[in-house]
């Protein structure tokens, strides 16, 4: 019934067994062997593709609410419990990793019973991992005019507002609009005639930045794509390359280049399912995340 969820979700059986880490053909056979106890047809070919059957779609709705009640249930068990114990699998993006986790950890280091696992993921990857309970909670970020996909199945928090900064080369390219000395008149419209870093298309920063270039009169030409923001401000500083970089990183990590402010924040937050936001362990984390975004 997991597996069908998942394939509701996300349409091919290729994208449930990537995702749960399965075989193609192992979600196949478990699908196959659903039809078979529910003893009506649950998909149906289109092309290369399956379907999901009208009673499929009713199935699928009731998977989903027993998940979520068999994690309501245990949520209530350790909330009864009242330890701060098991293993909490987060999932966050680079720059709240190396701004966020590190305190997070300390905070919670007398915790012995909690186990705390850490894979680096964008929110792009992340929101679909969580809802497939591959992690139990994610760290993500949303930008201005570019709104994160909002389930109801995920209960967020806001952590904090990271501002976002503009990071020049320190010598631009004869004929290009030239820096005033003024700080406060930096615009992104300085950066019109020099080479960018930016993450690859499609992602939620890509989109935002693409926007804001575009805003300001010019298309961005992107010669550098990455997701590692180091990379990014190294670039910058080293003068191949115009980047936005979060103050989050340089917070983390002193000696990047010197960034102009453009009046822009991106919000971070982190996110669990609906039914584990009182799970000991989770809320445990949570404080311990937001206490780290007050101390940056």
């Amino acid at each position: 019934m997991r597996l069908l969820l998942e394939l509701k979700r996300r349409g091919t059986i290729a994208a449930v067994a990537e995702a749960l880490h399965f075989s193609p053909s192992g979600v196949s056979q478990q699908l196959i062997l659903l039809e078979n106890e529910v003893g009506v047809k649950l998909l149906e070919r289109i092309g290369r593709g399956v379907r999901l059957t009208e009673a499929a779609e009713v199935l699928a709705d009731y998977a989903e609410r027993i998940l979520t009640e068999l994690e309501q249930a245990e949520t209530e068990v350790r909330a009864v419990e009242g330890q701060v114990r098991g293993t909490v699998r987060i999932a966050s993006f680079q720059t709240a990793g190396l701004a966020l986790i590190t305190h997070m950890l300390d905070v919670l280091a007398h915790e012995t019973l909690l186990r705390i696992e850490l894979t680096q993921a964008e929110p792009e990857r992340a929101l679909p991992a969580l809802l497939a309970r591959e992690f139990d909670l994610m760290i993500g970020e949303e930008y201005p005019g570019v709104p994160q996909s909002v389930s109801r199945d995920v209960h967020r928090v806001d952590l904090c507002e990271d501002a976002m900064l503009l990071a020049l080369p320190r010598e631009l390219p004869a004929g290009s609009i030239c820096c005033p000395p003024d700080d406060e008149h930096v615009s992104i419209r300085h950066a019109a005639d020099v080479p960018w870093v930016m993450e690859a298309p499609g992602s939620l920063s890509r989109t935002w930045a693409t926007a804001l270039c575009r805003a300001a009169g010019f298309e961005p030409n992107v010669q550098f794509e990455s997701e590692d923001m180091l990379l990014h401000r190294e670039l910058a500083q080293r003068g191949h390359a115009a980047a936005f970089v979060p103050a989050m990183l340089n917070t983390a990590i002193a000696g990047g280049p010197v960034p102009y402010p453009i009046g822009q924040s991106r919000t971070v937050f982190t996110a669990v399912r609906h039914g584990s936001e009182s799970h000991p362990a989770l809320m445990a984390v949570r404080a311990a995340l937001a206490d780290a975004a007050r101390h940056l």
